[in-house]
């Protein structure tokens, strides 16, 4: 009996390809290319399963072009490269590769939030050109971390990781925005209060963006709200692009409405707003917050594991979808 046939469409871990070789016929994109839609399709072809990444996007024209794609595992927790509607229209499985970057991306964002406030990124281009020639009491003098007021808009696992961090690690005061309000215990092992989202904008001494992407989420940051923060706070995008309105930050840093920001995530990524690169009191990564060795080894195997379990007749671990498995058993 024949292997199933899958894509892997973009470069991953060798041993995580050797792994899916043990059930599937693999066609492996380890030179990394990246693919318009058209090439995309054209690989596609009789697969019956896909391993994407966040960049990947499978949408009603790929799925109608790929009547034989049967589940498409993306080896990340955000999935707004997904049309979850027309996959589940199609018949589709949609995965994706949560908990296990939980506590790695936490680290991130808390490492993120202490290089925005104490002014690592600038004071480090000011170093290496050579401008530092002598002390001065006010050189890149930023914000305290430790006793300051910690804003966190989101309230998943991540945001409940640097909740952590920063109430038993700096002594700071937590408060929280979230769609669902977290349970009583929860808020007593984050240490966290729940305040309106107008409050969080404008207690926040540092602010942390962990909540997912969706077209309602859609600028969720933009001018208005900039205007609400206090002009020494900090904005930190962990999150996804999209969820700030990144030329309406970059006015904000410019004009000195909030102090700075440290972004992981873009708008149109990796294509960054142009105005953000000229702004100096604004730290850039190019999305690495779940950038671990180990971490990045989990969040592959896992997307591994859904592929293997269900093209091979078992349950997968982490459907986004289950209407299709209903659907399937019926």
């Amino acid at each position: 009996m024949s292997k199933p046939e899958i894509l892997v469409a973009r470069a991953v871990f060798p041993e995580v390809i050797a792994r899916l070789e043990e059930h599937f016929t693999v066609q492996a994109n380890q030179a990394d290319e990246t693919w318009s839609q058209a090439e995309l399709i054209a690989r596609l072809q009789g697969k019956a399963g896909v391993f994407t990444t966040g960049g990947d996007r499978i949408d009603a024209q790929v799925l109608a072009a790929c009547p034989q794609l049967k589940i498409c595992a993306n080896m990340a927790v955000g999935y707004n490269n997904f049309d979850l509607t027309a996959m589940t229209a199609a018949g589709v499985l949609a995965t994706n590769a949560p908990d296990v970057l939980t506590e790695t991306t936490a680290d991130f964002g808390f490492a993120l939030l202490m290089a925005t406030a104490r002014r690592i990124t600038e004071s480090e281009h000011f170093l290496r050109a050579g401008q530092w020639t002598k002390w001065g009491f006010d050189m890149f003098a930023g914000s305290d971390i430790h006793g300051a007021t910690l804003g966190i808009l989101g309230m998943g696992r991540i945001g409940q990781g640097i909740a952590k961090r920063g109430a038993h690690g700096f002594g700071m005061k937590v408060i929280y925005h979230t769609r669902s309000r977290l349970d009583a215990a929860l808020e007593a092992e984050c240490q966290a209060a729940y305040v309106s989202k107008d409050e969080l904008l404008a207690r926040a001494d540092h602010l942390v963006l962990v909540l997912p992407y969706s077209p309602a989420a859609h600028h969720t940051i933009g001018a208005a709200e900039l205007a609400q923060m206090k002009p020494t706070a900090t904005l930190i995008n962990i999150a996804r692009g999209g969820i700030v309105d990144d030329a309406a930050l970059a006015v904000a840093l410019r004009n000195k409405t909030i102090a700075a920001a440290g972004l992981d995530v873009f708008e149109g990524e990796p294509a960054v707003h142009p105005d953000l690169l000229t702004v100096p009191n604004v730290v850039l990564t190019p999305h690495i917050a779940s950038a671990s060795l180990p971490t990045r080894l989990a969040m592959a195997n896992l997307a591994a594991d859904n592929l293997i379990a269900f093209l091979t007749g078992k349950a997968p671990l982490t459907p986004l979808n289950p209407a299709v498995l209903a659907a399937a058993r019926a």
